[in-house]
């Protein structure tokens, strides 16, 4: 029997560079210029899902978020990246 291990799985989705990101248009544009943030030029936003994972390793985690990922269709691969990190053991 094996012992598996919790870890932590970050998800990061977001737009790909060439789709439009309106929220991030409008934080730029209605939070930060109009209250005099000018240095700012460009806000790029994504939703992040923390998950905690059993697992035996890091790469078996990364690979049953993977697997998750794509067959709940937890994001449109049209317009979106999928970016998944193992950050180590959940505490």
């Amino acid at each position: 029997m094996s012992v598996l291990n919790k870890y932590t799985v970050n998800v990061a989705i977001e737009n790909k560079p060439s789709i439009r990101d309106p929220e991030g248009e409008t934080i730029l544009r209605d939070l930060m210029i109009k209250n005099g943030v000018t240095q700012v030029r460009k806000v790029r936003t994504a939703k992040l899902l923390e998950l905690e994972v059993e697992a035996k390793d890091e790469a078996q985690a990364k690979t049953i978020t993977e697997k998750m990922c794509s067959d709940l269709r937890i994001f449109n691969p049209v317009v979106s990246l999928c970016k998944i990190t193992v950050t180590g053991e959940a505490k």
